[in-house]
């Protein structure tokens, strides 16, 4: 029998000394906490069980000595099961540590994972155990030879972010080893990564690399959760990324990972969410959370049995609950400081702003934790800035220092290549970096992360190819995802052998992808958009772990066409100055420039006026960005650069433009970009 000492409540979780572990779990209605011990090969098999001996607080911790890494366990909970006064402990039922640095293992939906008996009332516990078909926590070690990697800090305005997700970047990849695709050691190979740099990109936007669960009623479909937004682990990468199998190999695999990318000068930011874990509703399985302290770690209804839902998830977590921000914010700084990441993108992080009774809170609990953390508000950091609760839609009222996805950009933008009316001043809010929703709280143009599509909806091929969704694989009857209305499809819809046809949908992605590039803001770009990427009209293809979501790396002519456009438009931005803005812009002359910071004209090179803004079927429109109009850059240096005209054309006929001249007639104008020449 191992000797079991006090140990320490802190760190949370299972942490390797050296000499042995000590774990340390949260629980404010928990009256004992054991730790099972499993045997690495045989993973179902418990060849030990103790109790963690002390308590301070509601911490209940203890110290192993002698466990090693690669040690695999999980937790049992003893205490109430009240489902209808919010607490569902069940020590039947084997958990997974919440702080958990890798899980080894995937859950087994033929198990009993549910609290209650299979078809009866939640409120009556099943007391059969369901350990062999639940994943394993697995001790690590944090030792990792970092070398001289550190932070790489590329300013918001040098940035631009490329979304992509880590198996659907690389599993098809001709350059890289194929027993390596799909993998963190795939994105780090240097195919991937010459991708990256010959495109132009600062940062990739991973897709959620947290440990997730995939659902049973996916798998009864013989589908799964390939883009992983149902979190298991908010510590633990995902191991089916992982290239080799044995338990916590993953964590120095994601960490070489971000190690390679480090130093070919490009961030990782995660997506990340911290809204709604795996377990579900009062009807969805006990695997970690619900487990331990339910009440804690979930809103719950004035009705404890049941949660409140801001997610369209069956559950949300408590983000004003101490223990749930504590757990969030520890996350937060694990994958900062031990796994080397530059920032997040919090999806649906309205849920994360609500306290009291669940209403929005620009001042919430968490959104002051980070930032006061001194580590933590350094990052970057991006909030997707609504949900599906009440008042959800909190575009523009997010706190500094947080930067924004600005869906009214995208929408707006949209909008005008499609051709709708009455867009002209909306158009100039958006494309000048919508000050109308960051200037009034001393934000900067960089507060808006400008996107055209994300991982979630249509492609950018798609979208021009496309007027409705077309999800029939999902299983659903093609009634899930959105009803997207901004997508066209110029009278065929689908792929089409009109030459005619093609040409314009091909010219209406270079006009989207221009108005991305040329906007200020942080320019967001998903991964194959660059390529004429297609998911068959798909919207939705979350579940879709195959073809129709892993990037085809076999171009044709008209995609690589695409694909040095996009090249060309990325180093137009990072060349031009008068692009990366720090400040908003005044209108006015500065320095000796004969022009504005901005100027607006019309198609006829005069000055836009109040009443032109105003007029419904402008659709043709122009600005100057003064080169010699730039702010100092973050050292206080003066930087000027290039005057760039951009013409926009959104009418369905050719519009003659008079170039303007400067009022000195000095310079000429070269031509850059012409989204009307592939």
């Amino acid at each position: 029998m191992r000797k079991i000492w006090s140990g320490t409540p802190n760190p949370r979780g299972a942490t390797y000394d050296g000499s042995g572990v000590n774990f340390s779990v949260y629980s404010r209605v928990a009256t004992r906490v054991e730790v099972c011990i499993f045997d690495p090969a045989a993973p179902e098999r418990e060849i030990e069980r103790f109790s963690l001996p002390e308590m301070h607080g509601f911490t209940f911790h203890g110290y192993a000595p002698g466990l090693e890494p690669g040690t695999l366990y999980g937790l049992r909970v003893h205490g109430p099961f009240e489902p209808e006064n919010g607490h569902r402990c069940n020590p039947n039922k084997l958990l997974v540590d919440p702080y958990a640095k890798a899980l080894h293992g995937e859950i087994d939906w033929h198990a009993p994972v549910l609290g209650y008996p299979d078809g009866k009332d939640d409120l009556e516990r099943d007391d059969r155990d369901n350990a062999a078909g639940m994943p394993k926590g697995v001790v690590v070690s944090d030792f990792f030879d970092w070398g001289a990697d550190r932070r790489l800090d590329i300013p918001w305005r040098k940035t631009v972010i490329y979304e992509l997700h880590v198996k659907g970047f690389t599993k098809r990849h001709p350059g890289i080893p194929e027993e390596i695709r799909g993998t963190y050691a795939g994105l780090a190979h240097p195919a991937a990564i010459e991708h990256l740099k010959s495109l132009g990109v600062t940062a990739v936007e991973l897709l959620p690399v947290h440990e997730s669960a995939d659902d049973g009623f996916l798998e009864a479909k013989f589908l799964s959760n390939y883009w992983g937004y149902s979190t298991l682990g908010y510590f633990a990468p995902e191991q089916r990324y992982g290239s080799r199998r044995q338990p916590g190999a993953s964590v120095n695999e994601f960490k070489a990972m971000v190690k390679a990318l480090h130093a070919a000068g490009i961030e990782v930011i995660l997506d990340v969410v911290y809204n709604h874990t795996c377990e579900g509703n009062h009807l969805g399985p006990t695997l970690s959370w619900k487990g331990i302290d339910n009440a804690s770690y979930y809103w719950l209804m004035p009705e404890p049995r049941y949660y409140l839902d801001f997610t369209g998830c069956g559950n949300s977590l408590n983000a004003s609950s101490p223990e749930a921000a504590r757990m969030i914010a520890d996350s937060l700084r694990y994958w900062v400081n031990d796994m080397h990441v530059d920032g997040f993108r919090f999806d649906l992080a309205a849920t994360l702003g609500r306290v009291r009774q669940g209403e929005f809170d620009r001042d919430a609990t968490l959104f002051q934790i980070i930032n006061q953390d001194p580590v933590l508000s350094q990052t970057k950091l991006i909030a997707e800035p609504w949900d599906v609760g009440m008042g959800g839609y909190q575009v523009g009222n997010f706190p500094a220092p947080w930067r924004e996805w600005n869906g009214k950009y995208r929408d707006t933008v949209r909008r005008y290549w499609k051709g709708d009316d009455n867009l002209a001043g909306e158009v100039g809010h958006r494309l000048a970096g919508s000050a109308d929703l960051y200037q009034g709280e001393r934000r900067r143009p960089q507060a808006s992360i400008n996107f055209i599509t994300a991982h979630d909806g249509f492609t950018l091929h798609d979208l021009v190819t496309y007027s409705s969704k077309h999800n029939d694989a999902n299983g659903e009857w093609n009634k899930d995802g959105a009803d997207d209305n901004q997508a066209w499809n110029h009278g065929v819809e689908g792929e089409t052998d009109d030459e005619a046809i093609i040409a314009l949908r091909e010219r209406q992605k270079r006009n989207l992808l221009a108005t991305l590039f040329l906007s200020q803001g942080v320019p967001m770009l998903v991964a194959g958009d660059e390529m004429g990427r297609t998911q068959g009209g798909n919207n939705n293809a979350y579940c879709q772990d195959n073809e129709m979501s892993w990037l085809d790396w076999d171009l044709d002519d008209r995609r690589k066409k695409l694909l040095e456009f996009t090249r060309k438009l990325i180093a137009l931005r990072n060349e031009n100055p008068v692009l990366q803005r720090r400040r908003f812009f005044r209108g006015d002359y500065i320095w000796d420039s004969s022009w504005k910071d901005i100027c607006w004209l019309r198609p006829d090179a005069s000055e836009m006026t109040m009443e032109d803004w105003s007029q419904p079927f402008v659709r043709s429109l122009a600005f100057v960005l003064g080169g010699d109009a730039i702010a100092a850059d973050e050292r206080g240096q003066r930087i000027t650069g290039d005057t760039l005209l951009v013409l926009l054309n959104g009418h369905h006929e050719a519009v003659d433009f008079q170039i303007p001249q400067s009022e000195n007639g000095a310079g000429e104008w070269t031509l850059a970009i012409d989204t009307g020449n592939p």
